[in-house]
């Protein structure tokens, strides 16, 4: 009897840790599909796909290179600082779009490198 309910518990657990496991799963790549779509919205039109500045609009403004060493060199709060503040032509972003999804720009700008 405690064998069996030794087993259901260990059984349980497992189960219980599995599913936690693949939550936080999809809700890291839900994540980072969201920080993709946002700055697809957001900051494509200028910066380009790739991070690269190299769209019409993007020259126009002179706008810099997100994969740039220079840029991947700030720490992550002076680019927030620049995505929540806006700097020059570029808007200020934390009243539209809150803090959290700022940060979630900050990290894909991380990924164009």
């Amino acid at each position: 009897m405690k064998r069996s309910v030794l087993k259901l518990t260990v059984i349980g657990l497992t189960v219980a840790a599995f599913a936690l496991t693949a939550t936080r799963s999809r809700g890291v790549i839900a994540s980072a599909d969201d920080a993709a779509a946002l700055y697809k919205a957001k900051c494509a039109m200028c910066h380009a796909a790739d991070g690269g500045g190299d769209t019409t609009v993007g020259k126009s403004l002179k706008v810099r290179d997100l994969r740039s060493a220079d840029v991947q060199g700030q720490t992550d709060a002076q680019l927030l600082e620049v995505v929540s503040k806006g700097k020059g032509k570029m808007p200020a972003y934390e009243k539209t779009l809150g803090a959290d999804k700022c940060k979630d720009l900050v990290a894909y700008i991380r990924t164009l490198k």
